[in-house]
């Protein structure tokens, strides 16, 4: 039997497609390549030593997803596919509304209807709006700053409510922090289109000359140096948290929510003053206005993943900015064309 993984070509797709298949378990790979590139799962390839499935299958195509479905003898998904950026969320909200959810509605249709009812999904920390404080539990009160972050929040519900009218299903949900660095051997990182979206890789592209400077959007936030205060945690330990996320759904069924952080805050400044200790490279920057959407400090309480998953984060930041480091410079231009 094998595990669906949706937008298994993406960054936090390619990690966990590594993990999983250096556990020797059987993978499918569906992907539409809008902002992943094929040469990636060619690298899982080399660092794994393993084949597997992959195709290419955009979740809105139902009819297309379907057929991934009949060829293959699948019993269970982790659903990472889905557009993230919450600064085009804001500026395309019709567009991540209906990417997100309707991708989502078309890939539990077709679980339900294999009879692979167990799930783990891809969320986000962006579901604990502007937390009143921090470290964040799942017991808080949800709530969305952007529209990104609202199809995450809508999507946990869908799932919810998916249970609760079926209570065959097993549904993990990951709210992830901010993930950051690449696999150690430098073969898979983050590979954004354009202009970075997120920190670490538009870090990693000044100190490699690719840009002049980082753009860094507030210094006014009530934290210790003004800048934005987040949790950090390497995207290998992430992906590790998705193994013991499915081995625990395989043993039991119900709908279980999960923080996926190191419970550390570290600011803007905090992480280039690390990257430039890590790597030794010089990292220029320039303070813009804060952007829409965006919240002052925000960190987890990992405890409950730790409790049940047997989960925690291993690397700390120093391993976070080599990694990346190591990434960018030898891939300057990603996986390319």
């Amino acid at each position: 039997m094998a595990i669906l993984i949706t937008g298994g070509a993406g960054y936090i797709g390619t990690h966990a497609m590594v993990e999983f298949l250096n556990e020797g378990r059987e993978v499918v790979c569906v992907d539409n390549f809008c902002n992943s590139n094929p040469v990636a799962l060619e690298r899982v390839k080399k660092i794994t030593g393993k084949d597997f499935k992959h195709y290419n299958v955009d979740l809105l195509d139902k009819d297309a997803l379907e057929k991934v479905f009949s060829k293959n003898e699948i019993d269970s998904c982790i659903h990472f596919a889905g557009l993230k950026a919450v600064g085009e969320s804001c500026e395309m909200p019709l567009k991540y509304y209906h990417n997100n959810l309707t991708g989502t509605f078309n890939l539990c249709e077709l679980l339900s209807k294999y009879r692979a009812k167990k799930i783990v999904f891809s969320s986000s920390a962006t579901v604990y709006g502007k937390p009143k404080s921090v470290p964040i539990t799942e017991d808080f009160p949800l709530s969305t700053t952007n529209p990104y972050g609202e199809t995450k929040l809508m999507i946990e519900r869908v799932l919810k409510d998916l249970y609760e009218s079926d209570n065959e299903w097993s549904v993990s949900i990951l709210r992830y922090f901010n993930p950051i660095g690449a696999h150690e051997s430098g073969l898979i990182g983050e590979d954004p289109k354009g202009i970075p979206n997120n920190l670490l890789p538009y870090v990693a592209q000044v100190a490699t000359g690719k840009h002049p400077y980082l753009r860094i959007f507030g210094n006014d936030y009530d934290t210790h140096d003004g800048t934005g205060v987040r949790d950090y945690i390497h995207v290998v330990d992430l992906a590790k948290a998705h193994l013991c996320a499915i081995k625990r759904a395989e043993t039991r069924k119900g709908i279980e929510y999960f923080n996926i952080g190191t419970g550390k805050g570290y600011s803007v400044l905090d992480i280039v003053a690390a990257y430039e200790k890590a790597t030794g490279a010089t990292i220029n920057y320039k303070i813009m206005e804060r952007r829409l959407g965006d919240v002052g400090e925000c960190y987890a309480d990992p405890t409950k993943a730790y409790e049940l998953l047997g989960w925690r984060a291993e690397k700390d930041i120093e391993d976070m900015c080599r990694d990346s480091f190591r990434w960018q410079s030898k891939n300057p231009d990603g996986y390319g064309e």
